[in-house]
């Protein structure tokens, strides 16, 4: 573990993609004494459990533009950053078999469209020219938007580990989080293990264990931790190297290339909110059922990896992104429901912007937590 310092002027809570965007855009814009505390290693939270999926395809128009943005950025990273992150732009392909989810998707293309997204909606058939293994039983249409892809999770934590450091940010990690010092609704200091930080700012991008910072400064944030798995295939030699992200939405079974094979997921309507991360074969029959009928040549081929992390939930699937009213100053961004990965960069300026008291690049107005309370929640559709 690094020293820890005795003060700084921004506390960021959270060694994940959040955080470290947001640490590196406080750095490079002006705020050098920036701090991020991370309980065990960087990235060991959700981010490097992440399928890796990048995309602008979604129903609520501030989620468009941070995933726009956010592409944006990844585009840009291997430069910017001197890392490789293996950036596929290789398409986001929805499979829709019901008629209410092709109705939904044809209302989100026209707003993506609207927005500048090159997003479209396709027929069975183009759907099947573009990822060959479907098989196209009961699909009636499917959405399509050839600028989405997925690129390395690891590889984006150390480019922005790396550039937040050049530009001062001290991290440090194997550090947890025990306490905040509130004095008449002011934020004062960071308690850790390691010792306390006296600071005036903190940001949560704690992921699924924000709602129990939240609480150390009596902030509810409703995110509740979900526990999601991902295999990895044996490899699978004529692999077609354009197969697009494939999501079948009814079930919401999706597989990506990932080296000589796949990597592949789906939810578990069984799974019960926890902090389990341990993997189990419980959901292993209902993922075959769905391998067998939209993907059948799956099934005769061997599993290589697997793993599992955590989804941080919560109730209208949108994120929490936002200043606390009650006390000053505590910032958040968290709960993004399984898209935080693909907005980290555009959340990080957001951040910057909201801690230099700056209008943000995006309003995220309605990312606010307030929004439970005063205006009802808004649910973002394109979750799988």
């Amino acid at each position: 573990m690094a020293e820890l310092p005795a003060s700084a002027s921004v506390v960021v809570v959270g060694g994940g993609v959040m955080g470290l965007s947001t640490a590196y855009h406080l750095g490079r814009g002006g705020v050098t004494d920036v701090v991020v505390l991370e309980r065990h290693t960087l990235g060991s939270g959700s981010t490097c459990k992440a399928a890796g999926g990048v995309r602008a395809q979604f129903s609520d128009p501030v989620n468009i533009e941070l995933g726009q943005r956010s592409l944006r950025a990844y585009e840009r990273f291997a430069d910017e950053f001197g890392q490789e992150i293996d950036l596929h732009k290789s398409g986001y392909l929805f499979l829709l078999d019901d008629p209410d989810h092709v109705a939904a998707f044809e209302a989100n293309v026209a707003l993506q469209s609207s927005m500048g997204v090159p997003s479209r909606m396709i027929s069975a058939a183009e759907a099947k020219r573009l990822s060959p293994m479907v098989d196209l039983d009961g699909i009636l249409a499917a959405a399509w938007s050839p600028e989405d892809g997925h690129c390395t999770p690891e590889s984006v934590v150390l480019g922005y580990a790396g550039g937040a450091r050049r530009a001062g940010v001290r991290i440090v990690t194997h550090c947890a989080v025990t306490g905040v010092e509130v004095v008449d609704g002011q934020v004062r200091g960071v308690l850790t293990d390691a010792g306390r930080i006296a600071t005036d700012t903190i940001v949560c991008a704690a992921g699924a264990w924000s709602r129990a910072v939240g609480e150390m400064v009596g902030v509810d944030l409703p995110v509740v931790p979900l526990r999601r798995q991902i295999l990895t295939t044996e490899p699978m030699p004529g692999l077609d190297p354009a197969t697009p992200f494939t999501i079948d939405f009814a079930t919401s079974l999706y597989f990506h290339l990932e080296g000589p094979g796949l990597l592949l997921g789906m939810s578990d309507p069984d799974e019960v909110p926890g902090f389990e991360v341990g993997r189990t074969d419980a959901w292993l029959p209902r993922l075959g059922d769905a391998i067998a009928r939209r993907v059948p040549a799956l099934a005769e081929v061997g599993i290589a990896s697997g793993w599992a992390g955590l989804y941080e939930m919560t109730p209208d699937h949108n994120a929490l992104v936002g200043e606390a009213a009650g006390v000053s100053r505590f910032l958040y961004a968290t709960g993004f429901s399984g898209h935080g990965f693909l907005m980290g960069p555009a959340i990080g300026e957001v951040l910057r912007d909201l801690v230099l008291g700056r209008h943000p690049v995006v309003d995220v107005n309605a990312l606010s937590v307030d929004r439970f309370a005063d205006r009802g929640v808004r649910p973002e559709l394109n979750i799988v």
